[in-house]
């Protein structure tokens, strides 16, 4: 792709009530190939711009498509992750770096953010969950309470929590090991995407995970999340229904890199299937077993990751309650 094709700008969609209220702001395709979102949005743009939707407090701030790069592309990221390293850089040195520099702001000036995401393996949906209110040096926040009832509305019967934490272990590793030498990849705050960025701007979110990229039900899952946060934000009409009662919640406690493209799994893991300790999850190239180090949950699994990126993530049962 030539310079001259790489897109020029990003594009959002907003709708401000007369009444004052939350500022919600809701993201799709900030991976290229998790459309989910992109879909559900533009099933709500025709509702409110036809009249049968209207938002009645506060702001609605739609952003369709979040990497316009990746998703022209039909891939994850266009040149990196941009749901890594979320800040505003001075001195941009990619597309994702100048797209940060956008969206940054965009997200400091809402009180709320939905972010729409899909997955490679199969598997059923599940929201990503921010830390309990803390004064901590890795992720400090004041808004759980109000986070954790945004997730229990939004539709899923699963929930991980861990992740700033999980991100902080695995970069740590990088450094000490030395395999790795993309500097963002090294870089202390590479966990950092679109709600951990939010919560450092006073803000809370959720990231949704909707499905598997090619279910034809995870557009359905975003669009009705759409709609229960907006009736939990009291910003539309719309009937807000009871929160889940039975949530299993999942805590991240770790997450191994691919080294190498020739490692492989020991089978086709889906997100959520239960391991053993001890039980090998994949090989290295060498032939060197990755075996799991407890009772537990594979998240994530990317069989097509690139070496010295996550290959998948390691959960346990989690005590926390909402």
């Amino acid at each position: 792709m030539t310079a001259s094709e790489f897109p020029v700008s990003l594009q959002r969609h907003q709708f401000a009530a007369l009444e004052p209220g939350p500022r919600l702001l809701v993201l799709g395709a900030v991976h290229g190939n998790e459309t989910c979102g992109t879909r559900a949005i533009e099933r709500l743009l025709r509702e409110l711009e036809s009249g049968a939707l209207a938002v009645k407090r506060g702001l609605l701030t739609l952003v369709p498509v979040t990497n316009p790069l990746a998703y022209r592309k039909k891939h994850r990221q266009g040149e990196r992750n941009l749901n890594r390293n979320m800040r505003v850089n001075h001195a941009p040195a990619n597309f994702e770096d100048r797209i940060s520099n956008v969206l940054c702001p965009w997200i400091a000036e809402h009180d709320v953010l939905l972010d729409l995401h899909s997955f490679h393996t199969g598997g059923v949906p599940f929201a990503m969950l921010g830390p309990e209110d803390n004064t901590g040096d890795i992720e400090p926040f004041s808004h759980a309470q109000a986070e954790q009832k945004m997730a229990a509305h939004l539709g899923t019967t699963r929930i991980v929590e861990g992740w700033m934490t999980t991100y902080a272990r695995g970069v740590e590793r990088r450094r000490k090991e030395g395999k790795v030498n993309a500097p963002d990849l090294l870089d202390r705050g590479y966990g950092v995407g679109t709600t951990e960025f939010a919560r450092t701007v006073g803000a809370y979110g959720i990231t949704l995970e909707c499905g598997q990229h090619e279910d034809p039900r995870a557009p359905e899952v975003a669009y009705r999340a759409i709609r229960q946060t907006l009736a939990l934000l009291g910003m539309a009409d719309i009937a807000l229904e009871a929160p889940q009662e039975e949530i299993e919640i999942i805590r991240l406690v770790d997450v191994i890199d691919m080294e190498h493209a020739a490692d492989s799994f020991t089978r086709e893991w889906a997100s959520f299937d239960r391991v053993a300790k001890g039980e090998v999850i994949g090989h290295r190239h060498g032939g060197a077993a990755v075996t799991a180090p407890d009772d537990g949950y594979i998240v994530f699994p990317n069989p097509k990751a690139l070496a010295g990126n996550e290959w998948f993530y390691f959960g346990v049962k989690s005590d926390r309650r909402l």
